[in-house]
């Protein structure tokens, strides 16, 4: 049910030529639970969007609640394979992978997954086969069958925090490591890891868009992120953004890349000139928290989403010097459209 609706402007980076104007249209979705990624279906305004132990899905031209997920325990993110008509979700609290159908979103079944650490998900258009991206002790990419769900590959990777990934037409998966400051090369076929390139001066990296055309990766980094040539692993430009960032998005049509900044509450929009030219275009307001995106490349809209916390709880009389504050509860969430 839709609860509330605002319309926001946005700045423009007045130094930008051709600017945009783009628009954000703001929904409260409600729920308690907690928020990762969001996974835009192309052409369909369909936005699944992870909140703790279920996936909400939602209209994205209207912020209605047209369907859900249920029974995800601590759910990271939604992977779509629509050759295959499946979805999968990534579920850390059991370490399983729910396997639904896209046209009714009833449940096929759920695939355990030994390694651990479940958190990032895509599908390889190429192998057919859906990447997780696993915290686990080491780190490691696990490949899906997208027809069956069963596991078909495993391949450990150089530290314990891989995040982002993308895929090119070749049969090769890039991983962001953001504890290494690097990109790991997987060959798809053979799941092993083939390379692994720095990423100076980008910190933190997290989010992975690809441009398969001119073989380019944009990699979401804290403050500064970069551009990377997939064909070499040579950082070829630098693109200033917000502090607080996890996943982009990339609008291959419209060669746009949003980079959004959960502690800013902002959204850098980036319009690709060229291979390694690249202009700010626009700085979006959004709201703090809101640190991933998705963006449909057919509708041309970037989706965020934001959480909204009551009063912090009193800290123990009890709790250790130098410990964590309690966290805020949550107590309802933003849905977010981007359009121009």
């Amino acid at each position: 049910m839709r609860l509330a609706h605002t319309a926001l402007s946005l700045l423009l980076a007045p130094l930008a030529l051709n600017a945009q104007t783009f628009k954000v249209d703001k929904w409260h979705i409600g729920d308690t639970g907690g928020h990762d990624y969001i996974t835009a279906e192309p052409g369909t305004h369909r936005v699944f969007v992870s909140r703790g132990t279920h996936i909400m899905v939602i209209d994205g031209t209207t912020g209605q609640i047209i369907g859900d997920i249920a029974d995800t325990p601590r759910v990271h993110g939604v992977g779509i394979a629509a050759k295959e008509g499946h979805g999968f979700t990534t579920n850390a609290g059991d370490s399983t992978v729910t396997m639904f159908e896209l046209k009714t979103l009833g449940i096929v079944g759920k695939t355990k997954v030994d390694a651990g650490g479940l958190d990032g998900i895509m599908y390889d258009d190429v192998s057919r086969h859906i990447i997780l991206t696993n915290h686990s002790n080491p780190g490691t990419a696990v490949a899906l069958d997208a027809k069956s769900g069963e596991v078909t590959g495993t391949v450990q990777l150089e530290d314990r925090a891989p995040e982002g990934a993308a895929t090119d037409a070749t049969g090769r998966v890039f991983v962001n490591n953001e504890s290494k400051n690097t990109i790991q090369v997987i060959d798809a076929k053979f799941m092993k890891a083939i390379a692994s390139w720095p990423l100076a001066p980008c910190e933190g990296p997290t989010g992975l868009a690809i441009d398969r055309k001119a073989m380019r990766l944009f990699v979401g980094c804290s403050k500064t992120s970069v551009v990377v040539d997939a064909n070499t692993g040579k950082v070829v430009a630098k693109i200033a953004n917000g502090d607080g960032v996890d996943a982009l998005g990339y609008d291959p049509v419209e060669r746009l890349i949003y980079i959004p900044a959960g502690r800013s509450g902002t959204v850098t929009v980036v319009r690709q000139e060229g291979p390694d030219t690249y202009t700010t275009i626009a700085t979006v307001q959004t709201m703090p928290g809101a640190k991933t995106i998705a963006v449909d490349p057919v509708t041309h809209r970037a989706y965020a989403v934001a959480l909204e916390r009551g009063p912090a709880p009193a800290p123990a009389a009890n709790a250790p010097a130098g410990s964590r504050p309690p966290q805020a509860p949550v107590i309802g969430a933003w849905f977010m459209a981007i359009s121009h």
